[in-house]
């Protein structure tokens, strides 16, 4: 009984931790669009989104970039590798 216990307790914490995560990088990409987004439109256009296309093209023309989206690209380049 108490081996069940611990481990419904142990997959809850994982899954609060998972789910977490999971926010913080939602809220990251969001910053990505919202600061990005006039960039994307003039840097890259054309371009479908997903399977990183937009940030390979953005990391094409980062010295044409915003400040604000070149700061919201590394935090999440960041979050993504550490």
């Amino acid at each position: 009984m108490f081996r069940r216990a611990s481990l419904v307790f142990l997959l809850a914490m994982a899954s609060t931790a998972a789910l977490a995560a999971q926010t913080q990088m939602e809220k990251e990409r969001h910053a990505l669009e919202t600061y990005c987004r006039s960039d994307i439109h003039r840097l890259c256009p054309g371009i479908v989104p997903g399977e990183g296309r937009i940030e390979r093209c953005l990391k094409r023309h980062k010295e044409e970039m915003s400040v604000g989206c070149a700061k919201a690209l590394q935090a999440l380049k960041k979050k993504v590798r550490g």
